[in-house]
């Protein structure tokens, strides 16, 4: 089970190069904002978008869909950040979105 499932919070898409994300884990997320991060980034916002839902709950369906991952954790210290969670129960990432979201993160690219 992984402890950071969202990457301290850098997952849910909070934390970008255009704005400053606030909270006790922004500064360890910015470490992230990288080109890989930033790729990371962009295919999540296209699944989240492509069906009407968060890029936490992609992020977390993405973790789900591993072959290692029993359950993916999350945390939520607000009513709306959990809000952005709950709707993981209900998707299943197709193959092409798994394999798209795992190669944007690759170290290879």
């Amino acid at each position: 089970m992984p402890y950071y499932g969202l990457a301290k919070g850098f997952l849910t898409g909070k934390y970008r190069a255009d704005r400053d994300g606030e909270g006790p884990r922004a500064s360890a997320a910015r470490a992230y904002l990288d080109a890989r991060g930033f790729r990371v980034l962009d295919a999540l916002d296209d699944i989240a978008a492509a069906r009407h839902t968060t890029v936490a709950a992609v992020s977390l369906a993405w973790l789900a869909a591993q072959p290692t991952v029993v359950a993916p954790i999350a945390s939520a210290r607000t009513a709306a950040q959990l809000a952005e969670l709950i709707p993981v129960a209900e998707i299943k990432l197709t193959g092409e979105e798994v394999a798209r979201l795992s190669a944007v993160s690759s170290d290879a690219e």
